[in-house]
């Protein structure tokens, strides 16, 4: 029995498989608000038999945004729009997840298409940065952020909350925090990007305080019945790999005694020119280590777009889910192949019975 289409069962959430489709940004949002383009997307995937549709990278305020292309859920407005996505991916089997969060220094950004760097100075495109400290990221995001103050902290924490809100409202049955990927909750933790000397900045303890107080806010307004989670990048590939590692466990314990349902292990992104081990599945034994100490759930991304290496993980009880990502914009039922490719008896069944029963009929 393939250990990659055993259901996943958390809090009152069931999963038909282990199969996650990831946030991945679109950039095709006008003035924050999902269209037609993400109906599309969204549905298609979910038709493909993944367990769980997690919508993309969504700003908690404008100023939040990657870019000027980025969803957004600030106002109801906005959090309607994705009402019809919502109802796609649940129509088609698969659970409804949403990532919200907060760009930081790293907002206000052309689309990767477009250039992947900061809006230049002066296009009415683009907008002033907030980040813990006025350090730039550097490389082609040269734009110095603004020190956030206390009151902008509580704000922001203030943003996630009704973005929650918003999404438990609208339908959503799975929420993530983005806390990776040197957006502003991954620069609040890292020491590259926070060298603030107040209580959230200098210690460990100091620069894990916004994630945790934001965690334990959103915590407060989400269901317990539904699975809250974040992605976190807990190591940098910057030369002190061990030392981040130990910080990021304790964040994560921490996390867990705060609510937390499940961890998404990533990466941190928050220097350029780190030296990632891109090409395997690099993050599988951090994700074990992460899920056997701090003893928690964990899912991860990257590398396990090969059925045998994504089964492996699960069974070897490194992943509790795996979150494939480009694999799946290649071909939307690519659990449907992965099934086959494993020999799963009755693959077709992996898809829903409005298609296994066309591909089995004859």
């Amino acid at each position: 029995m393939s250990a990659l289409f055993q259901p996943f069962t958390l809090k009152d959430i069931t999963l038909r498989n282990r199969i996650a489709v990831p946030p991945m940004c679109q950039y095709m949002a006008a003035d924050g608000k999902a269209n037609d383009w993400h109906l599309s997307h969204y549905a298609t995937l979910a038709r493909g038999g993944a367990g769980l549709v997690i919508v993309e990278a969504t700003a908690v305020s404008p100023e939040g945004r990657i870019t000027p292309g980025c969803t957004g859920i600030w106002n109801d407005d906005l959090a309607q729009a994705f009402g019809p996505v919502v109802k796609a991916i649940k129509a088609a089997g698969s659970v409804p997840g949403i990532q919200i969060g907060h760009a930081g220094r790293k907002a206000s950004s052309n689309r990767p298409w477009e250039g992947d760097d900061h809006i230049a100075e002066g296009d009415a495109r683009g907008w002033n940065t907030i980040a813990p400290s006025a350090i730039a990221f550097g490389a082609g995001l040269p734009k110095t952020p603004r020190a956030m103050s206390l009151d902008d902290i509580a704000r922001v924490r203030q943003d996630f909350v009704d973005a929650a809100l918003r999404a438990r409202e609208i339908g959503f049955e799975w929420l993530e925090l983005h806390f990776a990927h040197g957006y502003l909750g991954q620069s609040f933790f890292s020491a590259h990007s926070n060298q603030r000397d107040d209580i959230y900045g200098g210690s460990v303890e100091n620069r894990a305080r916004f994630l945790l107080e934001t965690l334990k806010a959103v915590r407060e307004v989400w269901p317990e019945s539904l699975p809250l989670t974040v992605r976190f990048g807990v190591i940098e590939y910057d030369g002190r790999d061990e030392a981040t590692l130990l910080e990021s466990i304790g964040l994560v314990r921490g996390f867990k005694a705060a609510g937390l349902d499940m961890l998404s292990v990533s990466v941190g992104f928050s220097i350029p020119g780190a030296a990632i081990p891109w090409g395997t599945p690099f993050l599988a034994p951090i994700a074990e280590r992460i899920r056997r100490e701090a003893g928690i759930p964990v899912s991860s991304a990257w590398g396990f777009g090969t059925p045998a290496i994504a089964e492996q993980a699960v069974k070897d009880g490194q992943l509790d889910l795996v979150m494939v990502g480009r694999s799946h914009l290649a071909n939307p039922h690519w659990p449907y192949a992965a099934a086959k490719e494993l020999g799963v008896e009755r693959p077709s069944w992996t898809l829903p019975a409005q298609y296994a029963h066309w591909l089995e009929r004859y």
